[in-house]
């Protein structure tokens, strides 16, 4: 949570570009690709044989969490939207709401927080490729009940591939490793984690290099954009800590339908926002900020969660 408040704190004060120059040429040159690769390849390498059964047949746990996310989550925005807030934050919100889960930062806030990461990289690959028939028809719902009618379209193929080389891939690399080479990588399984939450950080510095001009523009606003955000991802972890307690999902099983229920990925919703609503820079503004503040919170959750477990 440090972490994250200080390279937040230190980006969006470079003026100079000390760290905003090298973070766009590095996200400008595929650096949150080859970030993600890795996190996923240690990710593979930190799974035993009994986490990939666990996770593959927790099957009330998986529609649990994509409820979360594709129902609960959209609703949530639209219950914002009744708010006085201004067009372009709501337009952010709806951008956050219909985003799958995160491919990187939930899955190693499951496994600090004492979950099941195999449960929780299922979740992933299942919620970002349902995305690409989800999100057109939700957003456009959205849209539609606020009086915006325009069309919805990406490409959905490419969103497939990128799935497959960006997750699955090193995931299966990393897991053949860990079953070819057990007793010679087991001695480094604690440093995975580490590896995976410096990386997490490193794809936080460059998303937020890459939407420090936006932030700084809307400045006058960022309260309102800080106090939305946080009371969407609020909301959304409360539902969350709820429904697993009502349907008796036990600790070991809700941390991973917490996390990925609640965290949202970034890329695909700057990619909207700049192909739907450039007009709107507020809207960028809340995806990036809303992405920050919510890994905060969760890191904070890994602490509660934990502490419920002893």
């Amino acid at each position: 949570m440090l972490g994250l408040l200080g390279i937040a704190a230190i980006t969006i004060s470079d003026a100079i570009g000390l760290l905003v120059v090298p973070g766009l040429w590095l996200a400008a040159h595929r650096g949150p690709d080859a970030v993600i690769i890795l996190i996923f390849f240690f990710s593979g390498i930190a799974l035993d044989a009994k986490q990939i059964r666990a996770g593959v047949t927790d099957y009330p746990g998986t529609i649990l969490t994509l409820v979360l996310i594709f129902v609960i989550s959209p609703l949530i925005a639209m219950a914002f939207s009744l708010l006085p807030l201004a067009t372009g934050i709501i337009l952010g919100l709806y951008l956050v709401a219909v985003m799958p889960s995160t491919l990187s930062s939930g899955v190693v806030m499951t496994g600090s927080a004492g979950g099941n990461m195999a449960h929780a990289l299922l979740i992933t690959i299942i919620a970002n490729a349902l995305a690409v028939i989800t999100i057109p028809v939700t957003l456009s719902f959205l849209l539609g009940a606020a009086g915006d009618g325009r069309a919805i379209a990406f490409d959905q193929s490419a969103i497939m591939i990128k799935i497959a080389t960006l997750v699955l891939l090193p995931l299966l690399s990393g897991t053949f490793l860990r079953s070819q080479m057990d007793m010679q990588l087991r001695r480094l399984l604690p440093y995975t984690t580490i590896a995976n939450q410096v990386a997490v950080l490193v794809i936080v510095w460059m998303a937020l290099c890459s939407g420090r001009v936006a932030i700084v523009a809307e400045m006058n606003t960022i309260i309102i954009v800080l106090a939305a955000v946080f009371g969407f991802h609020l909301v959304l972890v409360l539902m969350a800590l709820g429904v697993t307690k009502v349907a008796g999902i036990p600790k070991g099983r809700r941390e991973s339908i917490i996390f990925m229920g609640g965290q949202k990925t970034l890329p695909l919703s700057v990619i909207l926002q700049v192909t739907l609503f450039p007009e709107y820079g507020v809207a960028l503004v809340v995806c990036v900020v809303h992405h920050i503040v919510h890994l905060i919170m969760d890191a904070f959750l890994i602490g509660y969660l934990r502490e419920k477990q002893k």
